[in-house]
């Protein structure tokens, strides 16, 4: 018998290496980012948080601060396949899932039907102005983000894995526009928003976008290393607490639905809150933070550093608060702020090695 001969890795050695590997990748994509986008650390950071957890998510900024670039950048790092769709009135649904055309074949002489792709069979779709179509065509999108897969003529077409949908909208123009339900809203992880940049920020990309200088950025996650990595979220433990605390933040958010009155704040500004796919995002949002930071557990600030991008499209302000300038962030803050802890039985570092032992 040959001792010399390597041994197989245990599941926790496995996942440490894995997660050493990740974290090695993780550098060097953002470091391939930044050749290209300047600033927006805190959008970059929140988009990979949703692709690492397997989410989708809503772009909501003002036009020209660069969100077409930034996805197709991103995708260019991740090796993966990019499609943009520019939503518009007559967008059709076929436009996006494809479409059935009778295909001839001479030799035989006979006719079948051949589905004809459509853009929406990529890794990662950039939705473009998606409040712009109607909203037939918003739930041919929304039904292959939430099922994966495309059904035409009662053929089911998987969708490739992995697969990211960003769907951006214009906060100052209304008209003709055709807002998404909550309901649809409901099916994205996170709502993202774009700021302006900052005064360095700005001068940066004029010199950038008025010279002959170009990046191209290097490929360094593959398909296969994103599959792992969201893997690797899912294998993160959670403690209890935590989750109790995830809960709290979202049931907190119900007005007149929960056996527990809300705060006073709430009942008073909030019309609907946050259903259980909240909670859903929030821990699987929490996980991911905690894997990007090279941690093997999620901690409290996981679940408050997420929470506004998982909750802001998910609370219906009421006329009241609009009116005094009450937003969903502003309620999400005092919730934030007002909800208590259970500091006593939070996780330590090596709870993942304690779970994969039991």
């Amino acid at each position: 018998m040959n001792d010399s001969a390597p041994q197989p890795l245990s599941d926790l050695e496995q996942i440490e290496r894995d997660m050493e590997q990740f974290r090695s990748q993780l550098d060097q994509l953002r470091a391939e980012i930044r050749r290209v986008i300047v600033g927006q650390e805190e959008v970059v950071e929140q988009l990979l948080l949703a692709i690492f957890a397997r989410g989708h998510c809503i772009l909501e900024g003002v036009p020209g601060l660069a969100k077409t670039l930034l996805v197709s950048t991103l995708a260019k790092c991740l090796d993966l396949d990019f499609n943009r769709i520019q939503f518009t009135p007559d967008l059709m649904p076929s436009d996006i899932t494809g479409t059935e055309v009778i295909h001839e074949d001479k030799a035989n002489s006979t006719r079948t039907f051949k589905f004809l792709k459509g853009p929406i069979f990529s890794n990662v779709i950039l939705a473009d102005e998606i409040n712009r179509t109607p909203p037939k065509t918003q739930a041919a999108l929304l039904e292959a983000m939430q099922e994966r897969q495309v059904s035409v003529g009662g053929q089911r077409y998987p969708l490739p894995d992995p697969f990211f949908v960003l769907a951006t909208q214009n906060p100052i123009e209304q008209e003709g526009t055709y807002p998404l339900p909550e309901a649809q809203q409901d099916r994205f992880m996170f709502k993202v928003f774009v700021k302006y940049p900052k005064w360095d920020e700005e001068r940066e990309v004029i010199k950038r976008t008025t010279s002959n200088d170009t990046e191209d950025v290097k490929k360094v996650f593959k398909a296969e290393d994103i599959l792992r990595a969201q893997s690797l979220v899912r294998q993160i433990p959670v403690a209890d607490p935590i989750i109790d605390y995830a809960m709290k933040l979202v049931r907190q958010t119900r007005v007149g639905a929960t056996e527990e009155a809300p705060p006073g704040y709430v009942s008073e500004a909030v019309a609907w809150g946050a259903g259980p796919r909240a909670c859903q995002f929030l821990i699987l949002g929490a996980k991911a933070r905690a894997l990007i930071s090279g941690r093997h557990y999620v901690s409290l600030e996981d679940i408050q550093n997420v929470a506004y991008a998982v909750l802001r499209h998910r609370i219906l302000t009421n006329f009241h608060a609009e009116a005094r300038g009450i937003d969903a962030d502003s309620i999400i803050a005092q919730l934030i702020e007002n909800t208590p802890t259970d500091n006593h039985s939070l996780p330590q570092d090596d709870e993942l090695g304690k779970v994969l032992r039991s």
